[in-house]
């Protein structure tokens, strides 16, 4: 007997509805298939707002941390 047995999908299936109960499945199931719908919405957008916003930076800016980081290192000269 594999773990792909229906008796094993039915049995499983039989305590999931007595921990949760066939309202919460339901309601849990609706909440799932609006968010499939929101999401096959915006994919059949044509303009995506994120890729919009990441073409008005300039390529190459160094952000916050990381250009305190470059200017506390000290320059080190050679003198020879």
């Amino acid at each position: 007997m594999g773990a792909l047995a229906p008796s094993h999908w039915i049995l499983l299936l039989l305590v999931v509805v007595i921990l949760f109960g066939t309202g919460r499945i339901s309601s849990v199931m609706g909440d799932f298939a609006k968010g499939l719908k929101a999401f096959k919405k915006n994919m059949a957008d044509d303009t995506d707002v994120s890729m919009e916003a990441q073409s008005e930076r300039p390529a190459g800016s160094i952000t916050g941390q990381a250009a305190a980081a470059k200017q506390a290192e000290p320059s080190h000269v050679s003198h020879g």
